[in-house]
């Protein structure tokens, strides 16, 4: 594969660009550009939901809110981070990760995170049907099997259709995405604000500092960490000169900016209702419709919808490109449609078949959290190091610079993989197969899988160290030795 593209990046309106750099002729825009498909990809209405997820943890309304936006804001900051190697190397994220884990050891990672991203589209994908289903029961019409089916197969159109186009078509769609959305969200808002008890909230129990760190942990991995391997996608498209501090604030505030809100409001509703609560478990969009008039309902179909899909297009394409990371030698379009039909596969079950969708949920954020954070250390501290833009022709040679396999960083996943999956979890039992992890928490003295630790998860933190310091201390003379080489012209 060339390591440049070709001024004409399109055929018939379909993005042709796969894992290249992208040319200096083709690169454009501004920092502040960002804050569309970040914002976009993260205005659902499924942020509302977290305000219930979050207090089932047994804290108070004060510990949930400091968590909320501690954990949006930082881990979105994660994200800025890898923003900025997007622009500093005009690569697809997954690709400038070879840089630290060699052309051919990087497949781990790319696989991680194919496996993540295609896993968030189907959720999203998987919600939308179901709070169509749930809005067509409360006006009355037919909320069946027949509704499902015909909402998945527009929201896989929607979907696969944008991911298969590429990178224009989606960033124009995530810009009506948000407009749209920014608006029926804000209608929403004041809708449900007479629902609020206020003195209920405030009489909420606060919890131990375990129910709070495992919080965090769940908020975290359910934002800017379930985004960090997808971060650089957008701002290679950006020219090198552009503002890095732009780069970093437009990402962390496009993508932070609508889930602290929405998260704060969602605490305040399920704090104030035990019954609305319980039932987002089940249903966490469709159950949010309890407490609409009829007449918001068809809008607020079309707000969760909307935003729902904006976050799966980003998926998608991002799925597509680390699918080609990891080996598979098709067009980056037919890995967007190969993706659609897993996603398809897996909404299908969600929506159709699983009895319940918040505990395999939050088991599916932390257990894949979980390498994603040990990546996410190895990267960021490796992209802190280097003082050079990345030898872009080298990315794709594992006789360049970067190597075939820089086992450290390998090493760093699997050992951060191990410890954290040690530490957390899956505190609801479900899905069984699960309930394996733990075996650290009483080697460690932390009372074992059923004590005071079990829902704190603090192997995602402890995995993310592992890697972040691993890599200072591990990686920074391969760094040197690396930028120490001549390099060739510039892409």
């Amino acid at each position: 594969m060339s390591a440049t593209t070709e001024p004409a990046r399109t055929a018939g309106g379909i993005e042709t660009v796969g894992l290249d750099t992208i040319a200096e002729a083709d690169r454009r825009g501004r920092p502040r550009d960002l804050f569309w498909p970040w914002f976009a990809a993260n205005v659902s209405v499924l942020a509302l939901s977290y305000g219930s997820f979050i207090l089932g943890d047994g804290i108070s309304f004060a510990q949930a809110t400091v968590v909320a936006i501690v954990g949006i804001v930082v881990s979105f900051a994660l994200c800025g981070v890898v923003a900025l190697a997007g622009k500093r190397g005009s690569a697809p994220t997954m690709v400038l990760s070879r840089a630290a884990f060699g052309v051919h050891g990087n497949r781990l990672p790319a696989i991680l995170s194919w496996i993540l991203t295609v896993g968030w589209e189907t959720v999203l994908a998987a919600l939308a049907v179901l709070a169509t289903s749930t809005v067509f029961r409360e006006l009355g019409w037919n909320g069946g099997a027949g509704t499902k089916v015909v909402a998945l197969i527009v929201v896989a159109v929607l979907i696969v259709g944008a991911g298969v186009a590429g990178f224009t078509v989606i960033m124009r769609l995530q810009q009506w995405i948000t407009i749209i959305t920014a608006v029926l969200t804000v209608v929403y808002v004041v809708l449900a604000i007479p629902h609020i008890r206020f003195d209920a909230v405030a009489h909420l129990a606060a919890g131990s500092p375990q129910a709070v760190i495992g919080a965090l942990v769940f908020v975290m991995t359910g934002f800017g960490l379930g985004w960090v391997n997808a971060a650089a996608d957008y701002s290679r498209y950006l020219p090198r000169t552009a503002s890095g501090r732009g780069v970093f604030g437009w990402t962390t505030f496009g993508g932070a900016l609508a889930p602290v809100i929405l998260v704060v409001v969602g605490l305040l509703l399920a704090g104030s209702s035990k019954s609305l609560s319980d039932a987002v478990a089940a249903d966490p969009i469709g159950a949010l419709t309890s407490i609409l008039p009829v007449w918001f309902l068809i809008p607020f179909a079309i707000v969760a919808i909307l935003g729902l899909v904006g976050g799966a297009v980003l998926d998608i394409y991002s799925s597509g490109l680390a699918l080609l990371t990891a080996g598979i030698r098709i067009p980056r379009p037919v890995a967007a449609g190969v993706d659609g039909v897993v996603m398809i596969a897996g909404a299908v079950y969600v929506a159709f078949i699983a009895p319940d969708f918040s505990s395999p949920f939050q088991a599916f954020l932390v257990t894949l959290g979980t390498p994603i954070a040990a990546w996410c250390g190895v990267f960021i501290a490796d992209s802190l190091l280097r003082r050079r833009d990345y030898a872009n022709a080298e990315l794709y040679d594992a006789r360049g610079r970067y190597g075939s396999v820089r086992w450290s960083a390998v090493l760093l996943v699997l050992v951060g993989t191990g410890v954290g999956w040690g530490l957390i979890t899956n505190s609801y039992g479900v899905p069984a197969w699960l309930n394996w992890q733990g075996y650290l928490l009483g080697p460690f003295g932390l009372g074992g899988p059923t004590g005071a630790w079990q829902y704190a998860n603090l192997g995602v933190l402890v995995a993310l160290l592992i890697g972040f310091l691993g890599t200072l201390v591990l990686g920074r003379g391969a760094v040197r030795e690396q930028e120490a080489l001549p390099t060739g012209p510039a892409a």
